[in-house]
């Protein structure tokens, strides 16, 4: 039932706030728990409506809610903790539950159709214009660059702008695998610099699938493993994408981000309650 499951995920984030010694006002009528609760679930059940959320939580979950303005201010103020929490949760597969094959990708988010890109209001830069190379369309927005395990559970989840290929984003990233773990990726993170220092610095195996004038071949059996581990992330990606409406809706370019990571979050906070 979605009682219980929305029961099981105020658990899971009150356990986590609390393990990470979170602070707030003691007399607070809702706390944060609550807030971040609303809000995965906003995005879980919801497609991101959270006053349609606020108003399902006060009839069958909590007794008294606040107003959706002083939802958003209080939601904006914790997108550090969500997304340490998204990390934490992360952490717990790779060194925990000891996941050593992990798989990159990215997809696009538009932030409004092309047509309209010189009116919108949420990013003014030509730095989110991108191209999306299997739709064969330029879309205006930012890019979710996701790491999962083998099974599709997201990790860690980068925002970058819209017209950042891969392979330039892959050396700025930031990424805590374990030592002597696999990470696979397609074609478009290249960069035999960048592999040559994961597997030398970081002890991580970057599995890249090569191009048909790639310099570094792959056999046909190694090929084909690197093809059938992107398609786990490419389901993820599609069931992610499943969650959002056709357009987010979002006043400033910080609360559209923010909605980003809450969609990443509650897939990743629902496949652990099945787990």
């Amino acid at each position: 039932m979605l009682q219980d499951k929305v029961i099981a995920i105020y658990c899971l984030t009150d356990d986590l706030l609390k393990e990470m010694n979170h602070k707030e006002h003691k007399n607070r009528l809702f706390t944060d728990g609550q807030v971040i609760t609303t809000a995965l679930v906003s995005a879980l059940y919801f497609r991101g409506n959270q006053s349609l959320t606020l108003d399902y939580m006060h009839s069958h979950i909590f007794d008294q809610v606040i107003k959706k303005s002083g939802f958003t201010k209080r939601l904006h103020k914790l997108k550090e903790t969500l997304m340490f929490i998204l990390l934490r949760i992360g952490r717990v597969f790779k060194y925990l539950c000891c996941e050593m094959e992990y798989i990159i990708d990215s997809f696009p988010v538009k932030a409004c159709h092309n047509i309209r890109i010189n009116r919108c209001k949420l990013f003014r830069d030509e730095k989110y214009r991108g191209y999306n190379a299997s739709k064969r369309e330029h879309f205006y927005g930012v890019k979710i660059q996701l790491v999962t395990t083998a099974d599709g559970i997201p990790v860690e989840m980068y925002l970058v702008e819209g017209a950042e290929h891969d392979s330039q984003i892959l050396g700025r990233m930031y990424h805590d695998l374990p030592p002597e773990s696999s990470l696979f990726g397609d074609s478009g993170y290249t960069n035999y610099e960048i592999e040559d220092m994961f597997r030398e610095v970081e002890q991580v195996d970057l599995q890249i699938s090569r191009k048909s004038n790639s310099k570094r071949k792959d056999i046909p059996a190694v090929a084909f493993i690197k093809e059938h581990m992107r398609k786990r992330i490419e389901t993820t990606i599609s069931q992610i994408s499943a969650l959002m409406p056709r357009h987010i809706n979002a006043v400033t370019a910080n609360g559209f981000l923010l909605k980003l990571i809450l969609f990443v979050m509650a897939f990743q906070v629902d496949k652990c309650i099945l787990e």
